[in-house]
């Protein structure tokens, strides 16, 4: 059995850091080519997966310097059917990537894991189409075309799997039922507008509510991601139930709107140590939410700064 597939860690209560915009970090900040915007094609050559444990290690460090724990996402988001055909990868090939990945992170957990700071290794599953549209898969389609990546998962040693950037309830419960069928704990992140709601016009607490209701409450938690906190702080109530389902953040590094971002030819980072502020912000109205890592724009300067901000005294508890 995987070392923490029965019991996350991550839901015990310690904090628990995450990487940031991995796409973005290396195209703008390393100048790498990405062909639509997949990482996972740095796993074909021994430089690109050094390039890979490079990334990871920056963050890893920070963490031990915090004794905060670790989720180390597989560089798979686009590892999909769809994305995959565009660069020219079939099932197969896909399947032995999405695995390969897996096991990069195994390769470089024991470099850095303490007791202190133990490491999770997640699959990390993206959406069919755009993370910033809506897609119109229903939940029967989602679970029979993700449930391949999700297979894939479940066949090493990986603890979980995350599915992040999700604008669709019914993509998502199709994802939470593969990882039953699988037997893999699995975690869901919905983006959301300017508005806090998914681009459907969905809340955020209706789309959470009815994944929970056609999976039986399966997945592990829900993640907020692909946005500003500005964007999301305001539909945050306390005392909806919802809410204590929502346990981490991946907030983007820029207020801009998705539209304003996918113009850009720039990157904006925004501001890390104001970023920073609004994780305290957002952990002290709600401590449940101790998973924190970066989407879009953040790279290892913004999850210092959270840690900063949120772990002062250098601890995760």
């Amino acid at each position: 059995m995987p070392k923490y597939r029965q019991n996350l860690p991550q839901l015990a209560g310690s904090t628990f850091l995450s990487d940031g915009g991995m796409e973005t970090t290396f195209i703008f900040h390393d100048g790498i080519d990405l062909p639509e915007f997949a990482s996972f094609v740095l796993m074909a050559t021994p430089e690109g997966r050094q390039r890979l444990k490079d990334y990871y290690g920056r963050y890893l460090e920070i963490a031990r310097r915090h004794n905060a724990g670790f989720i180390l996402d597989t560089p798979t988001w686009r590892a999909n059917a769809d994305w995959g055909a565009k660069l020219g990868y079939d099932a197969g090939a896909l399947r032995k990537v999405n695995m390969d990945a897996a096991g990069l992170l195994l390769e470089l957990r024991p470099e850095f894991e303490t007791d202190a700071t133990p490491c999770v290794i997640s699959g990390a599953i993206g959406p069919r189409g755009d993370g910033y549209k809506a897609g119109n898969m229903n939940a029967e389609e989602a679970e029979t075309y993700h449930g391949a990546q999700v297979e894939s998962f479940a066949e090493t040693e990986a603890d979980m799997v995350a599915a992040f950037t999700l604008t669709n309830y019914s993509e998502a419960i199709g994802i939470a039922r593969a990882a039953i069928t699988y037997a893999m704990p699995c975690a869901i992140s919905f983006t959301v507008e300017t508005d806090g709601k998914l681009v459907t016009g969905l809340s955020l607490g209706d789309a959470i509510n009815r994944v929970d209701d056609a999976t039986g409450g399966s997945p592990a938690y829900y993640m907020i991601n692909c946005a500003h906190p500005s964007h999301f702080a305001g539909v945050l109530d306390k005392g909806e139930a919802w809410l204590e389902r929502v346990r981490g953040i991946r907030a983007n590094a820029s207020a801009k709107s998705h539209a304003e971002l996918d113009d850009s030819t720039v990157l904006d980072a925004g501001d890390p140590a104001d970023l920073g502020r609004w994780y305290k912000g957002l952990t002290g109205s709600f401590p449940q939410m101790r998973v924190l890592g970066g989407c879009c724009g953040t790279d290892h300067r913004h999850i210092a700064a959270i840690c900063e901000a949120c772990l002062p005294q250098g601890h995760g508890g």
